[in-house]
């Protein structure tokens, strides 16, 4: 009798250390509203990793060559020194700043669609060093650049980072495969009007270009390549960001 009353307990035990296990794997336990929240179509033949920022959030991460990359768009709050983000939703004090500000596309509060697209970052942000989750970075215009010569170059390396089909993607997706797993989203921008979301995605490099401006990487639906690209250090991008 003890000895089966031992053998229930030993059960009992590791039951519970099971359920504690699937729960802490489970992104939605994790501390932020947002996670598990995602309506990504991610590629199933790619095996992911995961990281989480300094809000909590819950991110997958590819591996992709010699880089290990986020298959998420950055949706943190805060600086990794936990000092708050300032979000800024009027759009003409967002285009003056010369100070790091984000935003959500539309100003969304739609949980959904912010654990879908990420948020959207000026440069100035970027440029803190801050923004990045301790041990990763914003890659630089070289990075994304190793990134698209492992592809093949620069004219197909988008349709091998897309997400597949047309569920966030306009048609017709040009060329879209997703077979890294990058899983590359339609995020728009904001130049002074929001814009582009369904059509384009951009994301920051932390490469700035002269006194005004900063290199990006963007794709779109219409075609399979990547585009680089420097733009004003007050629009909003998107943020990817890679392993150190």
């Amino acid at each position: 009798m003890r000895k089966f009353l031992s053998i229930s307990l030993t059960i009992a035990a590791m039951a519970i250390v099971c359920i504690s296990c699937s729960k802490d794997d489970d992104n939605s336990s994790s501390g932020n509203s947002t996670n598990g929240k995602t309506t990504a179509v991610f590629s199933p033949n790619v095996t992911y990793g995961t990281m989480t920022d300094q809000d909590g959030n819950v991110y997958k991460t590819v591996t992709i060559g010699t880089q290990t990359w986020m298959a998420e768009n950055l949706r943190t709050t805060k600086y990794n020194d936990d000092k708050a983000i300032p979000n800024v939703t009027d759009g003409e004090e967002l285009s003056g700043l010369t100070t790091g500000a984000y935003c959500n596309y539309n100003n969304t509060t739609s949980e959904d669609t912010i654990a879908t697209y990420g948020r959207l970052y000026n440069w100035y942000a970027v440029n803190t060093g801050k923004l990045a989750p301790e041990g990763w970075h914003i890659p630089t215009d070289a990075e994304w650049s190793t990134l698209t010569n492992y592809l093949g170059g620069i004219s197909i390396a988008g349709g091998k980072l897309k997400e597949t089909g047309t569920t966030h993607w306009n048609s017709p997706n040009e060329g879209a495969t997703n077979e890294t797993g990058f899983t590359a989203l339609p995020s728009g921008t904001f130049d002074g009007t929001f814009f582009n979301i369904g059509y384009y995605c951009y994301w920051w490099s932390a490469t700035e270009q002269g006194t005004f401006y900063a290199w990006n990487r963007s794709m779109g639906y219409d075609y399979s390549g990547v585009s680089g690209s420097y733009y004003f250090r007050n629009y909003v991008f998107s943020v990817r960001c890679v392993r150190d």
